[in-house]
């Protein structure tokens, strides 16, 4: 059994780093269309920052705070936005994921970007998913 300590140097470092890991992902998933990045490796980014939070506060707390009915929710909403972005496309009478006919102003780039949240959102979901199962092997 994974057993929490009680250290104020790594508590008090989670605290201080997580918002900027969770930043960064952000980060990464947003300019994913235009640099390299993207979707998957900001939602590993994202995922890895709760995966410190658990680790350093404890098991317990975590699983509270993150149920599985929330990481169900979070994956199934990836998928749709993912989906949902290339249903619109096939829609309006063009090619699976082809964003050049999205009634917007600038359709690839926030095409683009939809996609990218979606992955983003999914990848975290996942990542936190694999972990809480792991966990139950103990």
């Amino acid at each position: 059994m994974i057993r929490r300590q009680d250290s104020i140097i790594i508590t008090t470092l989670t605290r201080l780093l997580t918002p900027f890991i969770q930043l960064f992902g952000l980060y990464v998933i947003m300019h994913g269309h235009s640099s390299p990045g993207g979707g998957f490796q900001g939602g590993v980014i994202l995922g890895a920052g709760f995966i410190l939070l658990a680790i350093s506060f404890g098991i317990d707390e975590a699983k509270q705070r993150f149920s599985e009915g929330l990481i169900a929710v979070f994956s199934s909403a990836g998928v749709f936005i993912f989906a949902g972005i290339g249903l619109l496309c096939l829609f309006l009478g063009a090619n699976y994921l082809d964003y050049g006919i999205l009634p917007v102003v600038e359709p690839r780039s926030l095409g683009m970007l939809g996609v990218e949240i979606g992955i983003g959102i999914t990848v975290m979901a996942v990542m936190i998913s694999i972990f809480r199962d792991l966990l139950t092997f103990e």
